[in-house]
């Protein structure tokens, strides 16, 4: 996002029209996730992981490689199609290789890369583009995919595939209300953050009063709120998995709802940023969780889908927040309509908890053990 005037000038077209080059992506996400970890059930998991790995490099190096609007869009598509996929069965596989009571947190550590992006990655991108050309940072994620193609080899251990996973009971997954409650909850409550820090550096500018320049360390601020977020997980989740996402929710709305208040001031911008980046970070992990729960046979599947929510709630915050801006209101606004969000995801989370609930009493329970009876002689 941070090159899209180098892109823009690079193969000469204009800068929303660059835009889509970032919808690509996020479009190739969404189709991929579902697809992939489907079709791909009953392969060995870290095959799966090395060949996705190696799909991601290659659209990378053909990014480094367009010079034309087309053929780069392309090239962003299919970078962005082994995304969600790897990430959902790369939880799976990191879930798997510790007692159940630590998943979140090996989840989470899985993840963690994704907000140490925020911190080293896009600015290192960002000023890596601006002094050398746009196409050097897709050269060098590209080389990292290799890099990260030989970690995975080296370090992941092989599991037995699964003979009785098949395309079919992947999709079964799909027929589970709560899987569709659980990606319900990551589509609303994450579109009110996505529809906040989707505007966060004109908020930063037009509304706090902070010069340009300040925008990257702020948004590395927003990226340290991330990756604390990523630690903490595991710690909320272990106090249960449900209170936990119930506890972000409703830290969310409360955020989001002064977040308009704070960023009119310098001084409480940028905390405000901070914890942006912290409360839903803790969600995440505990998402992903939740749908290798309630999926039960379709794990790979849920996984990954939770990866084309996100997106898909960063494409409906984003367009909310537009709408909001669209219609005349300041940058404090967004904000107020993403807790409105937040609380609809609450809602959602209600609902689960109850149907779990109402499920698990609706049991039958084992009869209980009748006493022997005692023989005349006492014996």
């Amino acid at each position: 996002m941070g090159l899209l005037p180098q892109i823009a000038e690079g193969v000469r077209i204009s800068i929303p029209a660059a835009g889509y080059v970032v919808s690509a992506y996020a479009l190739g996400v969404v189709v991929g996730a579902p697809t992939i970890a489907a079709l791909a059930a009953r392969a060995p998991r870290k095959r799966v992981l090395l060949w996705l790995m190696v799909a991601f490099g290659i659209g990378n190096l053909a990014s480094a490689l367009a010079t034309a609007y087309l053929p780069l869009l392309l090239a962003r598509f299919v970078s962005g199609l082994p995304h969600g996929a790897y990430f959902g069965i790369g939880s799976v596989v990191a879930a798997s290789l510790v007692p159940k009571e630590r998943r979140t947190w090996a989840v989470a550590m899985m993840l963690a890369g994704l907000t140490v992006a925020n911190i080293v990655g896009v600015p290192a991108a960002t000023l890596l583009g601006q002094h050398l050309g746009w196409q050097w940072p897709y050269a060098l994620v590209a080389a990292i995919s290799a890099v990260t193609v030989l970690a995975i080899w080296r370090w992941v251990p092989w599991q037995r595939s699964d003979d009785t996973a098949s395309i079919g009971s992947e999709l079964r997954s799909l027929t589970r209300l709560q899987v569709w409650l659980a990606l319900a909850i990551g589509t609303v409550g994450f579109g009110g953050m996505f529809a906040t820090f989707s505007y966060i550096a004109p908020t930063m500018t037009e509304l706090t009063g902070f010069g340009e320049r300040a925008v990257p360390f702020i948004l590395v601020v927003y990226g340290v709120g991330m990756t604390c977020g990523a630690f903490l997980a595991g710690r909320v989740a272990s106090r249960g998995l449900m209170r936990g996402i119930f506890f972000c929710l409703m830290a969310i709305a409360v955020l989001l709802a002064g977040f308009g208040f704070a960023a009119q001031q310098k001084w409480s911008a940028v905390p405000a940023v901070f914890l942006l980046g912290l409360v839903p970070t803790i969600l995440v992990p505990m998402l992903q969780t939740r749908l290798m729960d309630v999926a039960h046979e379709g794990q790979s599947l849920a996984a990954a889908l939770n990866h084309s929510t996100l997106n898909i709630a960063n494409a409906l915050g984003a367009w909310l927040g537009s709408v909001v801006l669209d219609a005349g209101y300041g940058y404090e606004w967004p904000s107020r309509v993403g807790a409105v969000l937040a609380v609809a995801g609450l809602l959602v989370a209600g609902l689960s908890a109850w149907l779990q609930r109402r499920d698990l009493s609706s049991r039958p329970r084992p009869s209980a053990r009748p006493a022997p009876e005692s023989s005349p002689t006492g014996r």
